[in-house]
């Protein structure tokens, strides 16, 4: 019986904790543009990566005191390998999937109207390699795109603004700076070639929250 009132005691405080915080759920969509990297062999030098495409993604966040709030996101890429030099290039269908989760730091109090933020955070991103492989690929001397996938590390930068709409509603314009490092299973080098750096990978997303 002690036990027990122990265990009621020490779930007393938790609606209060609860409903001291500020919770939000939403969607968005945009579009994601990608900084590829140089890549070097033994006679000829290009870039290697993957191609703008759109994005769409969800958001799980709450609001922990009047200035910092965190979020867990999710945020599908339609994200096409390619290799280029020159004018001569060779892509292959494929998209990633990153998981993060970000602290955010709000300029203005959560009642404001209008509230910029600052975000960084951390999770892994996840690129599959989804079209049909060629027996002959253009550029196959520096980087061969391959039907594969392969997970990465993720580091999450950036900003935005929220507006609140009314007290349960608001609309978000979102940018992140996706950094990871290469994903050389999708980007294989074969011998004598050569991948030089991290990835960037830009995204702008606009969405809609409910605030409860």
């Amino acid at each position: 019986m002690r036990l027990y009132s122990r265990f009621i005691m020490l779930l007393l405080p938790l609606p209060c904790f609860l409903t001291a915080q500020q919770w939000e759920v939403g969607a968005s969509g945009g579009y994601g543009i990608p900084r590829n990297v140089d890549v070097t062999g033994r006679t000829l030098s290009g870039e290697a990566g993957f191609e703008r495409g759109w994005a769409a993604g969800a958001l799980l966040g709450n609001q922990m005191n009047k200035w910092v709030g965190g979020e867990a996101r999710y945020t599908f890429q339609k994200q096409d390998l390619r290799v280029s030099s020159g004018s001569v290039k060779a892509t292959l269908s494929g998209q990633a999937h990153a998981i993060h989760y970000d602290v955010l730091v709000h300029a203005l109090k959560r009642e404001a109207t209008v509230r910029p933020f600052v975000a960084a955070g951390a999770g892994v991103k996840w690129f599959r390699g989804r079209g049909e492989e060629r027996r002959f690929q253009e550029l196959s001397n520096l980087v061969v795109l391959t039907r594969t996938n392969e997970a990465q590390a993720l580091i999450s930068l950036g900003g935005g603004v929220k507006v609140a709409l009314s007290r349960h509603s608001l609309i978000r314009f979102d940018f992140r700076d996706y950094l990871t490092p290469i994903p050389t299973n999708l980007l294989a080098t074969p011998p004598g070639s050569r991948l030089h750096g991290w990835l960037n990978d830009f995204v702008f997303l606009v969405g809609i929250s409910a605030a409860f």
